[in-house]
């Protein structure tokens, strides 16, 4: 089964940028998809970006594309959100999930992590 370990958030100022990392274990072949969610206090889990495992094929939330970007290293099972000019509005935990079906939707998706809080002041 596979797990997921997120990790690198952290309180940071308006402008900055912060790099989250997902490590996986128990690997599935099964599994065609890696993707970051987003959560708000209040809030309903918002997709912001999924990475196809085998292609490298990106989507972004309409919202972050040019500001978020989502890479993956093969050998280290591990994927990344490399997050830029960071604001309030980003504030949340954020959670990658594993899936295997290309979709926004986290009902897609089987495994997901802990989460890491993104917090970001003015």
């Amino acid at each position: 089964q596979v797990q997921l370990v997120e990790s690198g958030g952290g309180s940071v100022q308006a402008g900055d940028s912060l790099r989250l990392s997902c490590a996986a274990s128990g690997w599935s072949e099964r599994t065609l998809v890696m993707g970051w969610f987003r959560q708000a206090p209040g809030k309903e889990r918002e997709f912001v970006s999924y990475i196809n495992w085998d292609s490298g094929y990106t989507i972004y939330a309409d919202s972050l594309r040019g500001r978020f970007t989502i890479s993956r290293d093969n050998a280290k099972v591990t994927v990344y959100l490399q997050m830029n000019n960071l604001n309030p509005e980003d504030t949340a935990v954020y959670y990658c999930a594993a899936g295997r079906l290309l979709s926004r939707s986290p009902r897609q998706y089987g495994t997901w992590g802990q989460g890491t809080q993104v917090t970001v002041s003015s």
